[in-house]
């Protein structure tokens, strides 16, 4: 089938309980909805990244969308799936930067440089997965690798909304009332609500906060004048790189996680839908780093697949491609309108900071589902040794210096999983298997 070849499908699939495959679509205001509700998914996850990275969240969401009109476009249009800001680049951009956790980003070219190499390295492997197939990923990086690697993300994480994002009592406070609505949505909440949990506990929060501090002065005010201040639409302010090669060496073995999520939502998706979307796997990994490339030259985050928008898919049993192609134009509009820029700056830094804690534990339990999803046999030493190593590295940050180089946390647990279990693999009479799961 050509790129755009989709087959018009009544209008009350759904309502039968058919499915729908990602070269199939429903009529375009059904499409459009379904479109909408992706956009909603991304959301929270897709703009947490940039700020807590002290990048610009609207041009995170351009990219992402421009980034998923890439990955339409490199994979004809028959892999169903979202590109959004991805957590793997926190640690790795902060240590470049050395940013402070709040505000602008005053070295962002630098980290930018460095999203932009990992992109050409993402791209790379993927024109050898092309060529070669993924049986080497595979054995590179089996579930015991990629579950604690995806598991250090958000260990690696854990002190920056406690040690950052609280400046006071009150805003400690603020954080537990944050994580506190997060779980009371996830929990007491059904349908749509349930799965937006991130972003309708924030809002929450944020009522709690304003309550709190603007109405009873516990603590430091909202401040809405920026909303009712700025546009609606405008263009965002870009960002032009700066390439230190210190930096490109500490981001760019991002690759290697971003490889790992990807294989395993690629899985996870033909599972899903029956159809085998292995020979697209090469070309899903160019057309992430692609848009990643795309991506760090106008100032955004590094972007990767989407837990969140597989869960929709998963629940909607819609595949459809033509749904993100709804979900990237929505988002791209929304990337030039300076008023939503401004929404998210108002949101209160302690709120933010209870959100991350609920965000980089999901996170970290993300890596533990992928040994539970495979099944990793921790009674063997060779397991056991990979995966405890590999969580104290990277949480307690073990930092390598080569020189003037220093490799730290993320990046000395990555390298030191993947080398350490072909080290201890050696001669072991082993199967290779793949992650079903990722980070957000």
């Amino acid at each position: 089938m050509g790129m755009f070849d989709w087959k018009q499908q009544p209008s009350d699939v759904l309502r039968q309980g058919g499915v729908i495959a990602p070269d199939e679509r429903l009529p375009w205001p059904q499409t459009a909805a379904m479109g909408v509700q992706h956009v909603i998914a991304m959301f929270g996850a897709t703009v947490l990244a940039p700020i807590l990275m002290g990048f610009d969240p609207n041009i995170a969401i351009l990219m992402s969308g421009v980034g998923t009109l890439v990955f339409f476009l490199v994979t004809g249009g028959k892999v169903p799936s979202y590109l959004g800001s991805s957590f793997a680049f926190i640690g790795v951009v902060i240590a470049a930067t050395t940013y402070a956790g709040k505000g602008p980003n005053g070295n962002i070219g630098v980290a930018l440089g460095g999203i932009i190499a990992c992109g050409v390295l993402y791209t790379l492997i993927g024109a050898i997965v092309q060529a070669v197939g993924t049986g080497w990923v595979e054995r590179l990086m089996p579930p015991v690798v990629t579950g604690a690697v995806v598991a250090v993300i958000g260990l690696n994480l854990a002190g920056i909304p406690i040690k950052n994002m609280a400046a006071s009592n009150f805003d400690s406070w603020m954080q537990a009332v944050t994580f506190t609505c997060v779980g009371l949505v996830a929990v007491f909440t059904r349908g749509m609500v349930q799965r937006l949990l991130i972003l309708v506990g924030l809002i929450i929060a944020s009522i709690v906060y304003a309550l709190l501090a603007n109405g009873l002065g516990l603590g430091k005010p909202m401040d809405l004048s920026g909303i009712a201040n700025a546009a609606w639409f405008g263009a965002p302010a870009f960002s032009a790189p700066v390439f230190d090669a210190g930096a490109m060496l500490l981001i760019a073995p991002v690759a290697i996680i971003l490889v790992a999520e990807n294989l395993g939502h690629i899985k996870a998706v033909t599972a899903m839908t029956g159809r085998n979307l292995d020979p697209y796997i090469g070309r899903a990994f160019i057309g992430d780093g692609v848009a990643t490339m795309i991506s760090g030259a106008a100032g955004g985050t590094g972007v990767t697949t989407y837990a969140e928008n597989i869960g929709v898919m998963a629940a909607t049993k819609i595949y459809s491609t033509a749904v993100f192609l709804v979900a990237a134009v929505i988002a791209v509009v929304l990337g030039f309108s300076p008023k939503f820029g401004a929404v998210i700056q108002a949101i209160p830094l302690p709120v933010m900071g209870g959100v991350s804690i609920v965000v980089f534990g999901l996170i970290a339990v993300a890596g533990a589902k992928i040994w539970v999803d495979n099944r990793v046999d921790f009674s063997q030493n060779r397991n056991l040794i990979v995966a405890a190593i590999t969580l104290v590295l990277g949480t307690g940050d073990f930092t390598l210096k080569f020189g003037g180089f220093a490799l730290g946390g993320i990046g000395t647990a990555t390298f030191g999983a993947i080398l350490l279990y072909a080290l201890l693999n050696r001669g072991a009479d082993t199967q290779p298997q793949t992650s079903t799961h990722k980070a957000a």
